[in-house]
């Protein structure tokens, strides 16, 4: 993986077993010290956007992952004026991604929602783990046969800080991403993770590309500098996360949607899992159709 005679833009059969045996991997020394701080100084041109969430909005009650603040967060970076915008632009599309999303999620891969900052200081709450190979999730689902990688769901994490040994911050379960077991309450909350809960070391300018069907969520952040880490959500062609601007009948269809019953409406809304609440679910007795309330 580290042979420097390697191309940094090609796939190696040692990154795809890595992948495949753990759930993530990490692409170390991607981007340039200029390349950082472009990033980072358009973030903080933007730092009165940044959002802070709740305390215990997502530590979820565990001892293990509290902290004082809540996470800070934003995004819309691709939509911002020039010159602001070009490096996360850049980024949307590096060679190092293009090539390992061919392998992982397959050609014609899409972003689904993204680029979202995620930043940390010293004293920020950890975020619950989520994910899992078990329940079955097929937005997200992974699956390896002969010798081709199929993952809908792959998060692509530059990170425009170090992340040392102990500091907090991205932690996953390796391999929990084919599990075939349900994940013990004890380790999504870290209270009693069994050993199992890893807290990968990263440096300014590595990539981390991980499978969202993996067991993964963040420590509390110990360290005294911040977290920076700039996540892009990806699938494969034919999935959908995020609910989309063409989601509801009317914006994808027109007005004449309206005419239709709601159980005929029901079918006609855009593809996304992340809906809110919004998604009309249609139930039968075998005689009648109706949306479920």
């Amino acid at each position: 993986m580290n042979d420097p005679n390697r191309s940094l833009y090609t796939v190696s059969e040692e990154e795809k077993y890595c992948f495949d045996l753990r759930g993530y991997l990490i692409v170390s020394n991607v981007l340039c010290p200029d390349e950082i701080e472009a990033c980072n100084a358009a973030l903080d041109h933007f730092s009165d956007k940044i959002q802070t969430l709740e305390a215990g909005s997502l530590s979820g009650g565990s001892s293990a992952l509290t902290g004082s603040f809540g996470r800070r967060q934003l995004t819309g970076m691709l939509g911002w004026p020039t010159p602001y915008r070009k490096p996360f632009r850049q980024l949307l599309v590096h060679p190092v991604v293009v090539s390992r999303l061919n392998e992982f999620s397959g050609k014609g891969f899409r972003l689904d929602h993204g680029p979202l900052l995620i930043k940390a200081i010293k004293g920020t709450e950890g975020h619950r783990l989520h994910g899992a190979g078990e329940p079955f999730s097929p937005v997200v689902a992974y699956h390896q046969q002969n010798s081709k990688i199929y993952c809908r769901g792959i998060t692509v994490a530059w990170q425009l800080a170090d992340c040392g040994a102990g500091d907090g911050g991205f932690a996953i379960v390796p391999g929990s991403h084919k599990s075939n077991e349900p994940t013990p309450n004890e380790v999504r909350s870290v209270e009693d993770h069994l050993g199992l809960v890893e807290q990968p070391e990263m440096k300014a300018g590595d990539v981390l590309f991980f499978a969202e069907t993996a067991t993964h969520g963040t420590l509390p952040w110990t360290a005294d500098h911040e977290r920076r880490s700039l996540l892009y959500k990806y699938t494969s062609r034919g999935t959908a996360r995020a609910v989309g601007k063409h989601f509801t009948p009317e914006s994808r269809h027109g007005d004449w949607i309206n005419e239709l019953p709601r159980e005929q409406q029901a079918l006609f809304y855009g593809p996304g899992v992340h809906h809110g609440g919004q998604l009309p679910i249609l139930e039968s007795d075998g005689e009648t159709t109706w949306v479920a309330d």
